[in-house]
């Protein structure tokens, strides 16, 4: 099957790339919707962007180790909330073992929700 030729217009280009410009769409996103090369969507880029040609965006790798670093210590709280409320979670059923052991009933069958 042979690929047939489109064009775009300057101001659907233009919307595009101002989207681009505000964050709010990807080329690669832009790309995969319109399937259109992300070469010639650079193109548009260059002869459509608000940011001066000369004019790059820099995302530093120590902003990026940061992030990283914040969401390791979030995993890490998280796991141990998580084991503490294990813990917390093994200790009354053992309690609960303990006191229909001495009292002869079933306590958890006896008091537990209905479902």
């Amino acid at each position: 099957m042979k690929r047939q030729r489109r064009t775009f217009s300057e101001s659907f280009k233009r919307g595009k790339v101002k989207l681009l410009d505000e964050g709010k769409l990807s080329v690669r996103h832009l790309s995969d919707i319109y399937e259109v090369s992300h070469t010639a969507i650079y193109k548009w880029i260059r002869k459509y962007s608000i940011l001066a040609q000369d004019e790059r965006i820099v995302v530093e790798k120590i902003s990026e180790a940061k992030k990283t670093e914040e969401l390791y210590n979030q995993v890490r709280e998280l796991e141990q909330a998580l084991g503490r409320k294990q813990l917390e979670l093994d200790y009354y059923r053992e309690v609960v073992k303990i006191a229909s052991e001495s009292t002869g009933e079933d306590i958890e069958k006896k008091f537990k929700p209905k479902q």
